[in-house]
C-alpha cells in the first residue's frame, strides 16, 4: 500500500491541507517552523501509539481552530492476486463536550474502527527524527521505548501489553506504600506483573533477535552505514532467555514476593522489563555504540532503522511507510547518497523533510517536491 494523499484539518498548524502525490519519495522543503514535521507526525498517527512526537492529541489541534482535528489518507496498492485496491483511513480527536470526556476517532473506509491498531492491516510506519539522535548516550527508559516502537511496527498489540503492565506496576506499588502487609492482594497483583512482564520481556526479545539476525545475515562492513549488533540486559531478559514462559512467570512473581521490603523502600519496583536495557554495539569496530563519534552514532541509527523497514516487511508482508525527519542534512555527500541508495531498495514509501532543496538534488525526476509554507504547500 503506498500513500496517495494526505489531508489534514486543523492539525498543528495546517488549517486545511491537500497533498496528493504518486511517487515513492517525497521530498518536503521549507523553514524551519513551517509544518514539515507536523505531516510526518500526521502520518505517524496512522500507527499504534502516540506519533512520533509522543504528544497527547489534545496538543495537536490547531491554535484558534475550533478544537479539534481530523487527518485522513488514501492508500492505493495491489492485492496477492495482482488486483489494484484502494482505501481511505482517517483519525482525529473531538474536544471534551458536556460530558467533559474528549473521544479519539477512527475509520476505515467509512467505518469506524475500535483503534488505531486496526490501521495495521494496511499500514505500517517506522520513522527516525532528531530526537533519537542522543539514544544511545540517554537514559536507559528512551532505548526501551525505542525498541518498544520497533515491536509495535511488527505487533501491533505491544502497546496494550505495555500500557497493562505499567497499570499492575502502579497498583503494586501503591499497595506496597498503603497496605504492605496485605498479602492477598499483593498475591494478586504480582501474579499479573509476572504475566504481563514476560509478555512484555518475550515480545521485545524476539523483535530485538530477529532484527539482530536479519542485520548479521546481511551485514557490509563496506557500506555506508555501519552495521549493529543488539542484546538485552536485564533480571527478567535473563530468565525468558533460560526458562519458558510459565517457568519464568513462576520466578519472577518470587522475585518479587521476595523484594517487597526493598521496593516499599525504593517507592518502586526494581525488577522486571522496566529496568531493562536495550545495548547496541557498532559492529565494524566491535565497540559500544555510546563510545562511537556523534557522527558514527548516526550512521548507526540509520542503519539499524533501515534495517527494522525491512523486519518489518518480512514480518507483516507490508512494506512499511518510512518518516525520515531532517535525516539528509546531518550526512556527509557519500552518506547522504548510500542512504538514497538504500531507500531505493526498500519497497516502501518514503517521506523526507529537509530546509534545503539541494539535499534532494540526487532525487530529482524520482520524488515529489513539495514546499511547505506556514501551513500551506506549493508543488515545484
Amino acid at each position: 500500500m503506498r500513500l496517495t494523499r494526505l489531508i489534514c484539518r486543523d492539525f498543528r498548524n495546517h488549517a486545511d491541507l491537500d497533498l496528493a502525490v504518486d511517487r515513492r519519495f517525497v521530498a518536503l522543503v521549507g523553514e524551519n517552523g513551517a509544518g514539515k514535521t507536523n505531516l510526518l507526525e500526521a502520518i505517524s498517527l496512522f500507527s499504534p501509539g502516540r506519533g512520533l512526537r509522543r504528544a497527547d492529541l489534545s496538543a495537536m489541534p490547531r491554535t484558534g481552530g475550533p478544537g479539534g482535528f481530523a487527518v485522513s489518507m488514501s492508500l492505493a496498492g495491489a492485492t496477492q492476486s495482482g488486483d489494484e485496491t484502494e482505501h481511505r483511513i482517517g483519525t482525529g480527536y473531538e474536544p471534551p463536550g458536556f460530558d467533559g470526556r474528549a473521544a479519539r476517532l477512527c475509520r476505515i473506509d467509512g467505518a469506524t474502527a475500535p483503534s488505531p491498531v486496526a490501521f495495521s492491516e494496511f499500514l505500517r510506519v517506522v520513522w527516525l527524527t532528531p530526537d533519537l539522535d542522543g539514544l544511545f548516550r540517554g537514559p536507559a527508559g528512551d532505548r526501551r521505548r525505542f525498541l518498544d516502537r520497533l515491536v509495535l511496527a511488527v505487533d501491533a498489540t505491544h502497546g496494550a501489553r505495555v500500557n497493562a503492565l505499567e497499570r499492575a506496576l502502579r497498583s503494586r506499588n501503591r499497595l506496597l506504600d498503603e497496605r504492605p502487609t496485605d498479602g492477598q492482594w499483593l498475591d494478586a497483583v504480582e501474579r499479573e506483573v509476572a504475566e504481563l512482564g514476560v509478555a512484555v520481556a518475550l515480545a521485545r526479545r524476539e523483535t530485538a533477535e530477529r532484527l539482530d539476525r536479519l542485520i548479521a545475515e546481511s551485514r557490509d562492513d563496506a557500506q555506508p552505514f555501519p552495521w549493529a549488533g543488539l542484546r538485552l540486559e536485564g533480571d527478567l531478559d535473563d530468565l525468558v532467555a533460560v526458562w519458558p514462559a510459565i517457568e519464568a512467570e513462576d520466578r519472577f512473581r518470587s522475585a518479587l514476593r521476595q523484594g517487597r521490603a526493598r521496593d516499599r523502600a525504593a517507592g518502586r519496583t526494581l525488577s522486571g522489563p522496566q529496568t531493562s536495557d536495550l545495548v547496541v554495539r557498532h559492529g565494524p569496530k566491535d565497540v559500544p555504540a555510546a563510545t562511537a563519534s556523534t557522527g558514527e552514532q548516526k550512521a548507526l541509527l540509520i542503519g539499524l532503522v533501515l534495517a527494522h523497514a525491512r523486519l518489518v516487511q518480512a514480518m507483516s508482508g507490508l512494506a512499511p511507510v518510512i518518516l525520515l525527519d531532517e535525516v539528509a542534512a546531518h550526512l556527509d555527500p557519500r552518506r547522504r547518497a548510500g542512504l538514497f541508495d538504500a531507500l531505493e531498495a526498500l519497497h516502501g514509501q518514503v517521506w523526507m523533510t529537509g530546509a534545503d532543496p539541494a539535499l534532494f538534488g540526487e532525487l530529482e525526476g524520482r520524488a515529489d517536491m513539495v514546499r511547505v509554507l506556514d501551513g500551506r504547500i506549493a508543488r515545484d
